[in-house]
C-alpha cells in the first residue's frame, strides 16, 4: 500500500472521528466498529466514544480524556484538534472509503490464512461473505411476508396514508405523499410553485409531520413572509408595510397566525449551492432533532442544486441528482417533494398544459420521480378565462396509482391554496 493511501485513510478516520466529536448522534449511526479503524490511536478513540455514547454522556475531547491515559489517546493536542478535520458533508463517503479499506484487509488475512491451512473453497466464500457486514444482509426469502399476509382478506385494515397535501382531491389522487417516494412538482414561472410547496409544508406542519425546506433561490426572510402571508390570509403588498396598510383586525391578528404558524415546527435552510451530499447532510442533523415527528423534504428547487461532478453536462448532472434524491427518500425513510423548471417549449404551443417532454434538462427525472405533477393556470395566458383563481394539478406520472387533473383555488395576492369546494374567498 502507497504512503499517499495510507495518508488518505489516515485523513479520513481523522473526520470521521472530528465529524463524531461534533455530531454526536452518528457514532451510533455510522454502523463502524473501532476495528474498522486501522490506527490503535484512532481505535481506543473510537472506543471511547462509544463506551460514553452507551452512557448517554456528552462527547469530546475532554470527556474523552478522562476514559484512558492521554498517550493512547494521542496526547490532549491530538483530541482537541479532531475537530478541524470535521466536514459532516463528506461522512458518507469517508465512512464508505474506510469501510472498503477494512475489508479489503479482512480479504487479505482471510486468504493468507486460507493458504496456510488449507481451507476448502466454500469455507473461503463463506469467510468472504461474512466480511460484507450489515451492508448488504438482507432478507430475500417472501415466506414470512406470505405468512403474515394469509389472513388479510378477514380482517380489517387501516389504509396507511401519506403525508397529507392540503387539498382534498389531491390526497384522494395521491393518498397523501408517500414515504420513500420523489415527488417532482413542476412549472412555469409564475405558475405557483414556491406558494405550492409553502401550502405543502404548511398542512403537513399542521398534520403533526416535520417539514424540512431546503430554500436555495428564495431567502428565510423572503420565504417566511409569504409562509405568514399564505397562513394569515394577509395580501404581500401591504405586508410590505403593515404599520400603514394593515387594518386594526389584520393587525389583531398577526400574532395569532405567527403562534398558528410556529405549530408547523418547519425547519427552513436556505443556503444556495448546496449539493446533495450537503443537503442530505443537514436533513440528517434535523431529523435526529425531532426523533417524535416523521419528516417530509421540500426542495426550492431542482435546477440549483450544485452537481457533485461539474464536469458533467447539465443533463447528466440533473440525471445524477434525481437519483440521489430518490436514494435519499429511501434514505430517510420519507417522502421528497422537488420543485423543477420546465423548458420554454411550453410557451410556442397554443395548448400551454405542460407535458413530460417540458421537463427541463430532464436527464432521468422521468424514470427516478415516483410521482410527477405540473402546475398550471389558465388565467396567467388568458386574462378572461373562466378559470380565474384556480390552479391545476396535472399527474402525469403516478408509479404506484393514477394519473388525471385535480384542481385547487390559488390566490396569488397571498399565495394561499384551498380546496376548490369551500376555499374560494378573496385576499383580504
Amino acid at each position: 500500500m502507497s504512503q499517499t493511501h495510507e495518508l488518505s485513510i489516515e485523513l479520513a478516520e481523522k473526520s470521521l472521528l472530528g465529524i463524531m466529536l461534533v455530531e454526536n448522534y452518528l457514532i451510533s449511526d455510522s454502523g463502524l466498529d473501532s476495528e474498522h479503524f486501522t490506527s490503535q490511536i484512532h481505535r481506543n478513540i473510537f472506543s471511547c466514544m462509544q463506551e460514553l455514547a452507551s452512557a448517554g454522556k456528552t462527547i469530546d475531547y475532554i470527556t474523552l480524556m478522562t476514559m484512558r491515559e492521554p498517550m493512547e489517546l494521542g496526547g490532549a493536542n491530538y483530541l482537541a484538534e479532531l475537530s478541524n478535520f470535521a466536514n459532516t458533508v463528506k461522512f458518507d463517503n469517508y465512512r464508505e472509503i474506510l469501510v472498503a479499506h477494512w475489508r479489503e484487509r479482512k480479504k487479505a488475512f482471510i486468504l493468507q490464512q486460507a493458504q496456510q491451512e488449507a481451507w476448502t473453497i466454500d469455507n473461503i466464500q463463506k469467510a468472504l461473505d461474512d466480511i460484507q457486514g450489515s451492508d448488504t444482509e438482507q432478507n430475500t426469502s417472501i415466506m414470512i411476508d406470505l405468512v403474515e399476509l394469509g389472513d388479510t382478506p378477514y380482517k380489517k385494515s387501516a389504509v396507511r396514508k401519506g403525508v397529507t397535501s392540503g387539498l382534498s382531491d389531491l390526497d384522494k389522487m395521491l393518498n397523501g405523499f408517500q414515504r420513500k417516494e420523489l415527488t417532482i412538482v413542476a412549472a412555469r414561472p409564475s405558475m405557483g410553485k414556491t406558494d405550492t410547496l409553502d401550502h405543502f409544508a404548511m398542512a403537513a406542519g399542521w398534520a403533526g409531520y416535520l417539514p424540512i425546506i431546503f430554500s436555495l433561490e428564495m431567502s428565510r426572510e423572503t420565504l417566511l413572509n409569504r409562509l405568514i402571508a399564505a397562513a394569515g390570509n394577509f395580501n404581500r403588498l401591504k405586508m410590505r408595510n403593515p404599520y400603514e396598510h394593515f387594518s386594526e383586525e389584520q393587525k389583531n391578528n398577526w400574532l395569532p397566525t405567527l403562534t398558528h404558524l410556529s405549530n408547523t415546527k418547519i425547519e427552513i435552510d436556505d443556503r444556495a449551492g448546496l449539493t446533495v451530499a450537503q443537503i442530505r447532510a443537514s436533513a440528517r442533523k434535523i431529523i435526529k432533532a425531532n426523533p417524535n415527528r416523521q419528516p417530509i423534504i421540500f426542495i426550492d428547487y431542482l435546477q440549483i442544486i450544485r452537481g457533485a461532478n461539474p464536469k458533467d453536462n447539465q443533463t447528466q448532472i440533473i440525471g445524477q441528482i434525481s437519483w440521489d434524491l430518490k436514494q435519499m427518500a429511501k434514505e430517510f425513510d420519507c417522502p421528497v417533494v422537488c420543485l423543477s423548471q420546465l423548458n420554454r417549449s411550453v410557451e410556442a404551443r397554443q395548448d400551454k398544459r405542460p407535458m413530460m417532454s417540458d421537463l427541463r434538462d430532464s436527464g432521468n427525472i422521468e424514470q427516478d420521480a415516483d410521482v410527477i405533477m405540473f402546475l398550471y393556470r389558465d388565467d396567467y395566458y388568458d386574462k378572461e378565462s373562466e378559470s380565474k383563481n384556480m390552479l391545476e394539478f396535472i399527474i402525469a406520472k403516478h408509479r404506484n396509482g393514477p394519473t388525471g387533473t385535480v384542481m385547487a383555488v390559488y390566490i396569488k395576492e397571498t399565495g394561499r391554496l384551498a380546496n376548490v369546494v369551500w376555499g374560494q374567498g378573496g385576499s383580504k
